[in-house]
């Protein structure tokens, strides 16, 4: 079995990361477990949960993952910044973390693709813009929800893991750069894990 440790802002992130990585490595054909490490709290929480986590590594009080996943949201600062920074928390780890950075929030990768929106809610959805605004995702995703007909009880986030097993991924990849840079560097990930005789075998990350 991969083990593949998740450092994410929130369960809306929780769920759609979870089940964007079950979905690929099922086309991978990878036994893959997901182990949410720190899903509650925002940016900070992530940021400061992840330190501690790698310190603990460091004193292999932890045992090191397969893979790491750490996702916060861009919220207007890009993918380069925000990657940056969890380079610098990360280390000498960095090797081990696929980075997901929606930009410029999670809600706008869950309203790429209509198709796959309206198989979830019974109505599609109308294509995103790119603004940088705190609120503005959030409150169209749960506008788009409504407008199926359902009440968004946790803002349109309670059908995440639904939305990204429907969604076109290379529809939405060619729609959303943020979006395409996490699965390219999954992918890539994936592509490297390999089959012995005892089992599945990690790559050297760091080789």
């Amino acid at each position: 079995m991969i083990e593949v440790n998740l450092f994410v802002e929130d369960a809306g992130h929780e769920a759609f990361l979870t089940a964007l990585l079950a979905r690929l490595a099922g086309e991978y054909r990878l036994p893959v477990h997901v182990n949410p490490r720190s899903v509650t709290g925002g940016h900070g929480r992530v940021m400061t949960e992840l330190g501690k986590y790698v310190r603990a590594l460091a004193a292999g009080i932890e045992r090191m993952p397969d893979l790491l996943v750490v996702a916060i949201d861009a919220n207007c600062r890009g993918f380069s910044e925000r990657r940056r920074e969890i380079d610098e928390v990360l280390g000498k780890y960095r090797d081990w973390a696929v980075c997901a950075v929606p930009d410029p929030h999670i809600e706008r990768w869950m309203l790429l693709d209509s198709s796959a929106f309206s198989s979830v809610l019974g109505m599609g959805c109308a294509p995103p813009d790119q603004k940088c605004n705190r609120d503005r995702y959030k409150q169209i995703l749960a506008n788009a929800v409504r407008a199926a007909g359902v009440e968004p009880i946790l803002g349109g986030l309670e059908y995440a893991d639904e939305i990204a097993y429907a969604m076109d991924l290379q529809r939405a990849g060619q729609s959303d750069r943020s979006f395409h840079h996490f699965m390219e560097a999954l992918r890539d990930a994936f592509s490297r894990f390999k089959m012995t005789p005892s089992g599945w075998q990690a790559p050297n990350w760091s080789g």
